[in-house]
């Protein structure tokens, strides 16, 4: 049925949008991009794409407020609040199948295995590629010209593409200029997330009758696209089960007002958007920007497919820069630990590696009582602090390497790991994280340190469940040889 009323909204949509070109459409035309190389005008009625496939959704472009407002709350300073406009496009009203990703590739990448699940476990490279491969397949102009990390966008093209990110977040919000398309908090029963941590649970642990939306199931997997209620535009899971790469390069948002922006023209981490089903619901926010390596892939992390519905100008073309590594190869493991597990892992990781090892300590380190620390690490990573340390690495400079090693801490980094990471150049070196957890994985540690460090290469990151009881050696094994640091 859901499928079935997103076919329905997206026929009346184009319906009234032909209507709509007969009477305006001398009037009416498309808004170049900043970076495109041609900037010449293109009339919509001479531009017109033919009707996309079965369950895309027609969005009409408009005007909105990206960002957020400074009073919302776990904004972040990346999220600089502008107005920008977009062109109409066409969405899809569903998050990528694995089956329609193994229909065109022939292959399934993903952490989760069902044909109606999202397909995840692929990266920024993977679904443009995909895109193209689709494109070729039904007889489309390729958006894409890929030569190995450099990507350059046909605009005109009428093939599948991703969402810029300022398309994303204007189809996200459906009109809306809250935290959430919802309005109000989701809840678990609403959205596939860590339902345990809803909105501003962080500041409300131990007394949540002011919580908006109480905690929740917490699935531990995705779900099949459309199990939930779509938003106001007809589109299912913007926020939660699995996050969706967008184009554009990370990097801060201009003041000015934009039109049709497509983000920077060269970068080294691109953007995603979303959350997924590991997430807490701060960083499924319709404003939350997150960001990976291009090549690299999460359990998390999908995609979600567009295409015009008025041809754009020019082409945007896409740069992936590096910066050559430094040190004269030596590996540093650093690592923060609170209750002992992080602490272990990084042990058996200099058992394994023979790497230096490095304890970040605080100057005014954290309580020893739980309830004590949640309030004091929460309140920290609240204010984005930068707790004083207590040691300090002596030549940084001779390291290549750093296996960084934290607790997940609210879905991403304990402020030391920050203080940590911002007291030192780690240009050209490659940050290899890992972490301990409670169930969460990741969450968006990864993100948090990317946007730390952008001028520093990420390899393959470890999660370990709390400890990693016996099977921990081996997976710590396994992960140094993934990343070429085996003995």
């Amino acid at each position: 049925m859901k499928r079935i009323f997103a076919v329905f909204l997206s026929v009346m949509m184009l319906t009234s949008l032909t209507a709509c070109s007969q009477e305006s459409s001398s009037q009416t035309e498309s808004v170049p991009a900043e970076n495109e190389s041609d900037t010449s005008e293109v009339s919509m009625a001479d531009s017109a794409i033919a009707e996309p496939p079965e369950g895309f959704v027609l969005i009409e472009g408009g005007s909105f407020q990206m960002g957020s407002p400074d009073s919302e709350p776990w904004r972040s300073e990346d999220e600089t609040q502008h107005t920008v406009t977009v062109s109409d496009f066409y969405i899809s009203a569903y998050e990528l199948t694995q089956a329609e990703y193994e229909a065109v590739t022939g292959e399934n990448p993903s952490n989760f295995s069902g044909e109606n699940l999202p397909v995840e476990n692929i990266s920024w490279l993977d679904a443009v590629s995909y895109c193209n491969a689709r494109s070729e397949q039904e007889g489309l102009t390729l958006a894409y010209t890929i030569d190995g990390t450099n990507v350059t966008w046909d605009r005109k093209a009428d093939g599948y593409r991703l969402p810029t990110e300022a398309e994303w977040e204007y189809a996200c919000r459906a009109g809306t200029e809250t935290p959430f398309n919802t309005e109000n908090s989701p809840s678990a029963d609403e959205v596939n997330y860590y339902g345990h941590y809803p909105y501003e649970i962080e500041g409300n642990y131990f007394s949540q009758g002011n919580l908006e939306t109480q905690p929740g199931e917490y699935r531990e997997t995705t779900v099949e696209v459309g199990s939930f209620e779509p938003n106001a535009f007809g589109l299912y899971d913007m926020h939660g089960n699995v996050s969706e790469w967008v184009w554009d390069y990370y990097g801060a948002y201009p003041g000015e007002e934009q039109s049709d922006p497509t983000g920077p023209q060269t970068g080294t981490m691109r953007v995603y958007r979303g959350g997924g089903w590991n997430d807490f619901a701060k960083n499924m926010r319709s404003a939350y920007r997150a960001t990976l390596e291009p090549e690299l892939m999460s359990f998390n992390i999908g995609l979600r497919l567009v295409r015009n519905a008025v041809a754009g100008s020019g082409t945007v073309s896409g740069t992936a820069s590096r910066n050559a590594a430094g040190g004269d190869g030596n590996v540093l493991i650093a690592y923060f630990s609170w209750g002992g597990n992080t602490q272990g892992i990084a042990e058996e990781i200099q058992r394994q590696a023979g790497a230096d090892l490095f304890e970040i300590t605080m100057v005014h380190p954290y309580s020893d009582d739980y309830n004590t620390v949640l309030d004091e690490a929460q309140r920290d990573q609240n204010e984005q602090a930068r707790p004083e340390l207590a040691a300090h690495v002596e030549n940084m400079e001779q390291y290549d390497t750093v296996l960084l090693g934290y607790p997940n801490w609210w879905a991403s980094i304990p402020m030391p790991v920050a203080s940590f990471l911002e007291e030192y150049d780690f240009s050209g070196k490659t940050i290899i994280p890992f972490c301990s957890h409670g169930g969460g994985r990741f969450g968006q540690s990864l993100t948090a340190i990317a946007k730390l460090v952008p001028d520093a290469a990420m390899g393959e990151a470890l999660d370990i469940h709390y400890s990693g009881g016996s099977s921990m050696p081996d997976d710590v094994a396994s992960w140094l040889a993934a990343n070429g640091l085996s003995n």
